[in-house]
């Protein structure tokens, strides 16, 4: 059930919130829990009982080596991960590693393995990794372990993170999932409904206008495209994928907040980086810093030799692009990134430092685009072969109509993905969502905004039939 269908819209959101407002404060929690059930069992059924036994276990492991000391205690806790992880791989990554050892079967003339594809249950790269922060947080002291098991279920199972997140660390919310009575008045309800209709409106106006033409670009064989489709392909689908998935995770933020959670955020403006390094602050802000401190630090972190720490930061990056997605280009993308990560702790970072700020965040936009294709292209040679169009000079025309629409909605993405360049504007946009200013005039502009925005993407929702979400399969 995506947040931009109908049937989330008009029948799902509104029933919940009716029945949530209206449920007394001791059943907000297991409203919220059903709720959260009937979301996730309506995308996956097939799966959800073997989501809950999975939760079952790790609630009980939890308590186990809590309960426990010395060597008990740690056998105990790395069982817990190791269930996690081999969940992941079992469910994620078997099809990729039984397809990969067929291929090397075929070229050297051996039996090919018969196999059944795995189907991905839904979100289980996002749920993983909030489990695992339950199961670390537990283990080092950081916070204690809930008592019942249904409010463990809750922080894994609430719906408006669970499919693409941001990913909410247990110790994060740890204290609202008890108590959220710090966040329940009415301010913060609308401020979380302003926040959800922005968020719809940069995924139905703004991703899948782009969405649309990005995906005949990329349907075209990768060695005919000319060079300024090219161009104009990856650019719409950085534009794409940002809006698309800045767009949920405001969405996501939006819902939390009228339930009375305040989850972490998750874009900052990361088109206008100056470095790659500092586009890993502003893209996906929780991943990385999830990478960084269940991953990065458990390796070592900065405390180790350069060549190591070069090594760790390499590898973290590996991990998270194949997190991203079972396939070769995803790998590739994530040690691309890792490379320049490198290469800024190298030289990079301080030379781009000393051209100024515009040539800086050009070169850095042009280098996230070359991994962009690598992340939209299937195949790794495919990958290849469009990157050497875009640097083909070759002019030649396209058979693809390409609306004014498409053009229009891409410079207003462009303008609004770069409007951060300008400081003030990066400073004041945090404000945008919040009803910091309760004049009439400014609360009278933001109703008759988000009236005029809510039926506008409900037109286009209603008159298109293609809406999809790039990070629901991960």
């Amino acid at each position: 059930m995506v947040f931009s269908s109908i049937i989330f819209l008009l029948y799902f959101l509104p029933t919940f919130l009716l029945l949530y407002f209206l449920a007394p404060t001791r059943w907000k929690n297991e409203v919220a829990l059903l709720g959260s059930c009937f979301f996730y069992a309506w995308g996956a059924p097939e799966f959800f009982f073997l989501v809950v036994g999975s939760l079952l276990v790790d609630f009980y492991l939890v308590h186990l080596f809590s309960n426990s000391t010395g060597k008990l205690r740690k056998r105990i806790f790395y069982i817990a991960i190791l269930f996690n992880v081999l969940i992941l791989l079992f469910a994620k990554y078997l099809n990729f590693f039984v397809g990969n050892v067929n291929e090397l079967m075929n070229i050297f003339g051996g039996n090919t393995f018969a196999w059944r594809n795995v189907l991905l249950p839904i979100g289980v790269s996002f749920i993983t990794f909030q489990k695992i922060s339950y199961i670390v947080d537990c283990y080092q002291g950081k916070v204690q372990p809930l008592e019942r098991v249904r409010d463990y279920m809750l922080y894994i199972l609430l719906f408006p993170q669970l499919i693409a997140g941001p990913i909410v660390r247990f110790n994060e919310v740890a204290t609202q999932l008890i108590n959220r009575a710090n966040h329940d008045t009415i301010d913060f309800k609308l401020s979380g409904l302003f926040r959800f209709i922005i968020g719809l409106s940069k995924k139905v106006l703004i991703a899948n206008v782009l969405g649309g033409v990005v995906d005949e670009i990329f349907a075209l064989p990768s060695a005919e495209i000319p060079t300024g489709l090219a161009w104009l392909g990856i650019v719409a689908y950085s534009l794409q994928i940002y809006f698309d998935f800045s767009g949920y995770s405001d969405m996501a933020i939006g819902i939390a907040m009228m339930l009375g959670f305040r989850f972490p955020e998750n874009f900052n403006f990361p088109y206008i980086s100056q470095s790659i390094t500092e586009f890993w602050r502003r893209w996906h802000i929780t991943l990385s810093s999830w990478m960084r401190d269940y991953l990065y630090i458990p390796l070592g972190g900065n405390r180790v030799s350069t060549r190591r720490l070069y090594f760790n930061l390499w590898m973290v990056f590996l991990i998270s692009g194949f997190w991203h997605g079972a396939g070769w280009s995803f790998v590739f993308w994530g040690g691309f990134h890792g490379a320049f990560l490198i290469l800024d702790r190298l030289f990079l970072k301080d030379f781009l430092g000393k051209t100024g700020k515009l040539p800086a965040v050009v070169f850095t936009y042009v280098i996230v685009l070359l991994g962009w294709v690598f992340f939209r292209c299937e195949y790794l040679s495919d990958g290849f072969l469009y990157v050497g169009q875009m640097f083909a000079f070759d002019f030649s025309k396209t058979g693809i109509f390409i609306p004014n629409k498409f053009y229009v909605f891409l410079i207003l993405g462009l303008v609004l993905a770069f409007s951060g360049y300008f400081s003030k504007v990066e400073k004041q946009a945090s404000q945008w969502y919040r009803n910091t200013n309760t004049s009439m005039i400014v609360l009278s502009g933001k109703g008759f905004v988000s009236v005029l925005l809510s039926w506008w993407c409900l037109i286009e929702i209603f008159g298109s039939e293609f809406n999809p979400f790039i990070y629901f399969k991960f």
